[in-house]
């Protein structure tokens, strides 16, 4: 593992090459897992891509796409145990999911209902979190709540580029590394924060190379490489676990789709540049590549298995516009354990309202 330190820049740590191959020996247990990974990938990518296709329906409220960071997210989360914390952004959904978030719990998320904010009792996970870069002060708080409680435990906090520009991220591995506490930072820099490219946010040509500052270890990893994703979440994850203290990690990768539904990449974006990922570095084709040189995937596979993602997708559809819309009033009931007057009449005057209407 290439662990940054000063002085120099990081190396990127690369298993899978973009035609398939292998640039080293993948780690322990890829080999069983590469086929099960590749089909998660695939039911993802298209669950983004249904996503985006019922917001603009008006079915679905702001969506943010995540095509393109599938390796990075799968990879990542199943280096993690289902007891340890995860502290998601609200692009982490491909993770949420194989980490074990119902898709039509996923799709509420952006259909603004309530319910989406709660997350099951069994998942060690919080919600997306909107505020950037808050999660990370969330997960160095869970870090250190298991360090006092003795509890074999780590947090993992997922974040984009834009969070490092944020002093929570600054603030989260300062304390971090100040108290030696078992958390792993997972830093998606898929290049641009909105518009903003990662060359305007920072003079530092890597993510990775700020662990120094903190007296940590930084990994830049190959983002759209699952394998190498993997190693290095799993090294990460062994070295907090152990007492080893904080990890920083930053995956490059590249967002295919828009910041949001309501962003218009073509405005900031070098279209031969996005073409370029889209095609050669998509995250997707490369893993199939490779499962196809072993001989673990072909094009009936693909096609079985394309159509029945697509029915699970309709009924998870199905299952999310189902789901009741609370009463708008009960907006009110959850701010304060008093309800105060000025509240209560609000209520009030918004039930009488939607009595008349």
């Amino acid at each position: 593992m290439e662990i940054y330190r000063w002085p120099g820049e990081p190396t990127l740590h690369q298993i899978l090459r973009e035609d398939g191959t292998l640039a080293r020996e993948e780690p322990p247990g890829v080999q069983d897992q590469a086929q099960a990974w590749y089909r998660f990938m695939v039911f993802c990518r298209r669950f983004d891509q249904k996503a985006l296709n019922l917001q603009r329906q008006g079915r679905l409220g702001t969506y943010a796409p995540f095509s393109g960071q599938e390796a990075a997210q799968i990879g990542s989360f199943a280096a993690l145990r289902r007891d340890d914390w995860v502290f998601p952004s609200y692009r982490e959904l491909a993770g949420m999911m194989y980490h074990g978030l119902d898709p039509a719990h996923a799709l509420l998320f952006s259909r603004g209902h309530p319910a989406a904010g709660y997350m099951p009792k069994e998942l060690a996970m919080f919600p997306g979190q909107i505020i950037i870069g808050a999660q990370l002060l969330h997960a160095t708080g869970a870090a250190w709540a298991c360090k006092l409680r003795g509890e074999d435990r780590v947090a993992a906090a997922f974040f984009g580029d834009g969070a490092t520009s944020q002093g929570d991220f600054h603030e989260a591995l300062n304390f971090a590394s100040v108290f030696q506490l078992p958390v792993v930072f997972f830093c998606q820099n898929n290049q641009y924060a909105i518009s903003v490219p990662v060359t305007r946010q920072m003079a530092t040509p890597t993510v990775a190379q700020k662990a120094i500052a903190y007296q940590i270890e930084g990994i830049r990893v190959d983002g759209n490489d699952i394998f190498a994703v993997y190693d290095a979440m799993r090294y990460a994850v062994e070295h907090a676990r152990s007492g080893g203290g904080p990890v920083l990690i930053e995956a490059v990768t590249y967002r295919l789709g828009p910041h949001t539904t309501s962003d218009d990449p073509t405005r900031y974006r070098d279209p031969e540049v996005h073409d370029a990922w889209a095609r050669a570095k998509d995250p997707l084709l490369r893993l199939r590549r490779w499962l196809e040189r072993q001989g673990l995937w072909d094009e009936d596979q693909e096609r079985a298995w394309t159509a029945e993602v697509d029915t699970r997708l309709a009924e998870a559809t199905e299952r999310m516009e189902q789901t009741p819309m609370p009463d708008p009033a009960s907006v009110f009931d959850h701010v304060y354990a008093q309800m105060p007057p000025a509240l209560r009449r609000q209520k009030q005057e918004l039930t009488d309202l939607r009595g008349r209407v």
